[in-house]
């Protein structure tokens, strides 16, 4: 018996550098479609189905912004990393903000986009195999239409919001740390140096509990975050 493949797609506007991830994937039996620009990206997301998705973000015609926000339209579970040269934290958060799981700035080494690529793919697969909801108290996390309730009121949430709520509610009742956070919701190496994680905590406080007299998400002052009924 066979078995298939992931597919990938490497939008990706540099010819040499497309070439070399996708020769590169394809040493590990990946199956990899490239496309030169976001127009093409957008017309091949559109038609085909993947397990994984590069994107650029300096892409001629259609960005990588948009091209990951048309993404998550048509292709909802499929995880997103973002290869790019800007690095600053703006330009991290607006990639998360359009809904990319993951953001490696270039120059690159190819060992760590094989590490991040396999995390991605797992962490899809090990989603994909648990349950279709979550719930604490009054909040609840549909996983299928990707929806957030609390008594049963939706919340408008960013997809990585989405993500670091339903990472705080598959951890209910323990403390996690900002670097698990930084690991299993973002998949890149906690920075010290930078913020990210707290506020998306803050803006995730701001639709989860504001209007709520119970609180949900609580600091834990020196080890991180939990998410439990009081």
């Amino acid at each position: 018996m066979t078995t298939q493949m992931p597919r990938l797609l490497v939008v990706e506007d540099e010819a040499k550098v497309a070439s070399f991830i996708k020769k590169g994937l394809e040493t590990q039996r990946y199956t990899v479609e490239t496309a030169p620009d976001g127009r093409e990206g957008k017309r091949l997301i559109a038609d085909r189905q993947y397990d994984l998705i590069i994107l650029d973000i300096n892409l001629p015609f259609v960005s990588g912004l948009e091209l990951c926000a048309f993404v998550r339209i048509k292709q909802p579970n499929v995880p997103v990393l973002m290869l790019t040269a800007l690095g600053t934290i703006a330009d991290k958060l607006a990639g998360f903000d359009v809904g990319a799981d993951d953001y490696l700035v270039k120059p690159f080494d190819f060992l760590e986009l094989m590490a991040r690529v396999k995390a991605l793919l797992k962490r899809n697969a090990d989603a994909s195999n648990g349950p279709a909801a979550l719930q604490i108290a009054d909040l609840e996390l549909d996983l299928n239409e990707k929806i957030a309730r609390r008594n049963g009121n939706t919340i408008d949430l960013t997809a990585r919001e989405f993500s670091l709520l339903e990472y705080l509610m598959r951890n209910a009742g323990r403390v996690v740390s900002r670097t698990d956070i930084a690991e299993n919701v973002w998949d890149i190496n906690f920075d010290t140096g930078t913020n990210v994680i707290d506020v998306y905590i803050s803006y995730l406080r701001n639709k989860i509990d504001k209007d709520s007299p119970a609180k949900l998400i609580h600091t834990v002052v020196g080890m991180g975050y939990m998410l439990k009924q009081k």
